[in-house]
């Protein structure tokens, strides 16, 4: 009896997921890969399997990864001292080298995974095709090396490689104007990127539950914020620290095209299931003011 129900239950989850596998059939879900989840291997296969999964059931995924841990590792590993100006790391000549050096490698690891689950990948950086052009990023003003804004996107390289099925992979490196090389922020890259293929979703995979209204209760947990919700929390001032660049970005994402973004605690298993398939998410989903409501459709 007991193994009917389980069956059963299995049955059930299907039949949920069917409306959500219908209504993204042949869209295009960027998801930013980083934190704890391109850490800890169980959670880096558990992320590769979701993405792999959304591919096999006719979404169009696209990743784009961060590597700032073992970017740190590795500088460390060279001997050199991380020089940080207003919190963000002053990227000399040396360290740009090892920067590309480090994601490229992330990036090959990242396709070999994906490719031992029976799905072709590519993995490219924003060099390929001309497909990130960046312009000098300062912090208040200063100089802090090798760090790139991007300023365009051109994602003809993407189209083609989703026309092909294959799935692209994407490590945070780009070009300015004179060809020199820079490191972009990964969620600004993922951005940028979902909102010049005009993305059905953006998905952020970072080291929290979401959008909390008091980040020292988790029961203020958010599932869902329109873009004007979104504002008046920053405007209210209860959005600080990481967090507050991430909301601008999804906010942003949104007013360029992207149709809902999501925050999502990379470090739960199968989080990208969780959020999508499911009628009540996990983590905080972000939407447009005209949208209709993800939840309880």
């Amino acid at each position: 009896m007991s193994e009917n129900l389980n069956a059963l239950e299995k049955a059930q989850v299907l039949i949920e997921a069917l409306p959500y596998i219908q209504r993204f059939n042949r869209k295009i879900i960027v998801v930013k890969y980083g934190g704890s989840a391109m850490v800890d291997e169980k959670l880096k296969k558990q992320v590769i399997q979701d993405v792999t999964l959304l591919k096999l059931v006719g979404f169009k995924p696209i990743i784009v990864h961060g590597g700032g841990k073992e970017i740190s590792k590795w500088v460390a590993k060279a001997g050199m001292e991380p020089e940080f100006i207003n919190g963000l790391r002053k990227t000399d000549a040396p360290t740009m080298e090892i920067a590309e050096m480090v994601l490229n490698r992330v990036n090959k690891s990242l396709v070999s995974m994906v490719q031992e689950l029976g799905v072709q990948a590519v993995g490219i950086s924003g060099k390929d095709g001309g497909l990130l052009k960046v312009e000098k990023k300062l912090s208040d003003g200063q100089d802090i090396g090798y760090v790139g804004e991007v300023k365009e996107v051109n994602p003809k390289i993407l189209y083609d490689l989703l026309e092909k099925d294959f799935l692209p992979i994407i490590c945070p490196i780009g070009l300015d104007d004179n060809y020199d090389t820079y490191n972009i922020n990964a969620d600004d890259a993922a951005c940028a990127i979902a909102r010049a293929v005009s993305a059905e979703k953006l998905a952020f995979l970072t080291d929290i539950e979401g959008v909390y209204k008091d980040p020292e209760d988790s029961s203020t947990l958010i599932s869902e914020l329109t873009v004007s919700d979104a504002e008046k929390l920053i405007t209210d001032g209860y959005i600080g620290g990481g967090m507050l660049p991430k909301l601008n970005n999804c906010i942003d994402a949104i007013e360029n095209g992207v149709s809902r973004v999501h925050i999502l605690d990379g470090r739960i298993a199968h989080c990208l299931l969780l959020e999508i398939f499911t009628n009540r998410g996990i983590g905080t989903a972000i939407l447009g003011d005209e949208e209709h409501h993800f939840y309880n459709e």
